[in-house]
């Protein structure tokens, strides 16, 4: 995951609170007494609203996008229009510290530091109830039908829609961890409503709606300011002392940095439906941040590894479509699969898993071994007893170093190309252009060839005599190996794969369309939207976004080219991985008419046209052709 500054403005003082008008186009800001109306977009200040009389601490949006609420220091509430029109204006007697629309309807909560308001517009005046504590923070469930409060004394009040206690959480801590954010999951798959809770305590915690905690207080080793979910409810924003906005799974495991910020962090908060991040800060800096999520994968032949939720690993087996989620408590940051091995990276330690038995269709594994050290590399690879750091070392799976290999030039891609347990081989790509094998137990590399253009994707077809590499400008390059000979090249590639069980034939994407090539053959095209990764009989394995599928592919237009030049037994090759009935009649028939009986024998629906053609029969016995041995 990273992030990237997608605008960024200062206001002239303390950016307290922020709201997304719900289809994302709009962004509150308060910034001293004034409201500030961003286009989101590009950061375009559409207009301030003035209508407070001092500072503004607090603003909300309802549900349908048709008002928003501020509260300020002036003690009032101001309603607004979505064409972004002061309508209505109540006051409680002391500063208002928070608002929350209720997301089923127009009610709005409004909290100060002495009591809490209940406004509807079907209500003549607010419903106020008295409390206890200042109030800090507050947050309606899903349904609207209950409103979490947090209190400066450290206590959680949860009340009904009518403003009656019906829950009370009592915290370790008390008075000296007051609550400063709130925040329910807005999930509709979790089983229970899930209330974050960040105190000036340094934790976060969780509870259900019973009171009742989930897990164990998260420490944070900062002062947060503010708390709120994703709409999804995967993902936590928490902002605070720490001057930095850090992203959190929604159990509280920690993930990465959005935002390094010159202040405190006293709000921020994702557009709606989006990747998009928001932050306010207390020098008045306004940053508006897009996050991007990397796919962190590895594929071997039809098992695909994957990571979900940033924390956890699935493996699906392409061709059964079955699945099995490895679950974890820390952020994955790389993932490898060979054969029976899985190895997963976190930031402190490298587990490896084997799958529990030798059956081909088993999905189960479990931790063989785990390496508990920190490492920093690009790209990570397993065998069978080695793991293999990029740049570029070789561990075995206790964790000591075996060899190192000196390369003169980065490492864009590498790969496992098989051999002997502890004897694996490697095809490497790097940016200068070198193409190298290296095999885990010989220090020495093997320059395969040298080319002018950086490395992007290699593969080797299945008798190790070419070699297909695309190149930085998506240019797909097929050399011989041995006379390091440029056999073609074709444009437009992003991805490349040689097919595992035909050696003349490979596949490449890019521009939205997939290309086969058989032989020297002009290209076959068909529309495919993602990365090619993998190629197997008549069965293409395409990346697309974060979702792995196998796409089924008919293998007759290659295999008519072959029969176009008479090239009979390389047609009945390319005709196994998978051809319609009608294609392999026509097979069968180009083969008699060219008098390749030992092709046209092995196809059994000649059989069945013979029976169906008695004349055609007796044209053959005229040639001595006979249907069996």
């Amino acid at each position: 995951m990273r992030a990237a500054l997608t605008w960024r403005d200062k206001a002239e003082q303390c950016i307290y609170d922020l709201a997304f008008k719900p289809d994302g186009t709009q962004l509150i800001i308060a910034a001293g007494n004034r409201l500030l109306v961003y286009d989101t977009s590009d950061g375009t200040l559409i207009q301030p609203l003035k209508g407070h009389k001092d500072t503004v601490y607090c603003v909300a949006y309802a549900k349908d996008g048709k008002r928003f609420a501020s509260g300020s220091a002036d003690k009032s509430v101001i309603i607004w229009t979505s064409k972004l029109e002061g309508i209505l204006k109540y006051t409680h007697n002391d500063s208002i510290q928070c608002v929350s629309y209720n997301p089923l309807t127009h009610q709005l909560a409004s909290c100060s530091s002495s009591d809490f308001g209940l406004w509807s517009p079907e209500q003549k005046s607010v419903s106020k109830h008295k409390t206890s504590s200042k109030i800090t923070c507050c947050s309606w469930t899903n349904d609207g039908q209950y409103l979490a409060l947090g209190m400066f004394n450290g206590i959680v009040s949860i009340r009904n829609k009518n403003g009656e206690e019906k829950v009370k959480i009592e915290r370790t801590g008390g008075a000296s961890s007051p609550i400063w954010s709130i925040c329910w999951n807005p999930s509709r798959d979790e089983r229970n409503d899930i209330l974050a809770v960040a105190d000036w305590g340094q934790k976060l915690s969780f509870y259900q709606l019973s009171g009742k905690q989930v897990g164990k207080d998260r420490m944070l080793n900062f002062d947060p300011c503010c708390v709120s979910y994703f709409t999804k409810g995967e993902y936590i924003l928490l902002g605070g002392s720490d001057k930095q906005v850090s992203l959190f799974t929604k159990d509280g495991v920690r993930l990465g940095t959005i935002g390094e910020q010159s202040s405190w962090v006293w709000t921020c908060k994702v557009k709606p439906d989006s990747n998009y991040v928001a932050v306010g800060c207390q020098d008045g800096t306004i940053s508006f941040y897009q996050l991007i999520f990397s796919t962190v994968h590895g594929l071997y032949k039809d098992r695909y590894a994957y990571r979900d939720s940033m924390t956890d690993v699935i493996v699906q087996h392409l061709i059964t479509e079955q699945k099995v989620r490895i679950k974890g408590r820390e952020l994955v940051k790389k993932i490898a699969i060979y054969k029976n091995r899985l190895a997963i990276q976190m930031p402190e330690k490298i587990l490896i898993y084997e799958l529990y038995s030798d059956d081909s269709s088993d999905m189960y594994y479990r931790v063989k071994e785990k390496i508990v050290k920190k490492f920093e590399c690009n790209l990570l690879v397993v065998c069978s007893d080695h793991i293999i750091l990029c740049q570029v070392c070789c561990l075995s799976f206790s964790g000591i170093k075996e060899r190192e290999w000196l390369m003169e030039s980065l490492i864009r891609y590498i790969k496992v190309i098989g051999g002997p347990p502890g004897r694996e081989g490697l095809l490497v790509g790097l940016k200068n252009g070198q193409i190298l094998k290296i095999f885990v137990d010989n220090v020495f590399a093997i320059v395969l060839l040298k080319q002018s253009t950086a490395v992007r994707c290699l593969d080797m077809s299945a008798s190790r005599n070419k070699l297909a590499v695309v190149d930085e400008n998506d240019t797909c390059l097929v050399y011989d190996i041995h006379t390091k000979e440029l056999l073609f090249q074709e444009p437009n590639a992003n991805s490349v794969a040689w097919n595992t069980q035909c050696e003349d034939m490979l596949c490449f994407s890019g521009g939205g369309y997939l290309n086969i090539k058989a032989s020297n053959f002009p290209v076959h095209q068909q529309k495919l939207q993602g990365f090619v990764v993998g190629y197997n009989g008549s069965k293409i394995f395409c990346l697309h976004v974060f979702s792995m599928s196998a796409v089924e592919v008919p293998q007759s237009a290659p295999m008519y080219q072959y029969l176009e030049r008479k090239m009979f037994k390389e047609a009945y090759q390319i005709a196994c991985l998978g051809v319609t009935d009608t294609d392999w009649k026509e097979l069968a028939m180009e083969a008699l008419e060219g008098l390749e009986f030992e092709t046209a024998k092995k196809v059994k629906q000649l059989f069945t046209y013979l029976a169906e053609n008695l004349f055609f029969v007796f044209y053959l016995k005229c040639l001595g052709f006979r249907s069996g041995p």
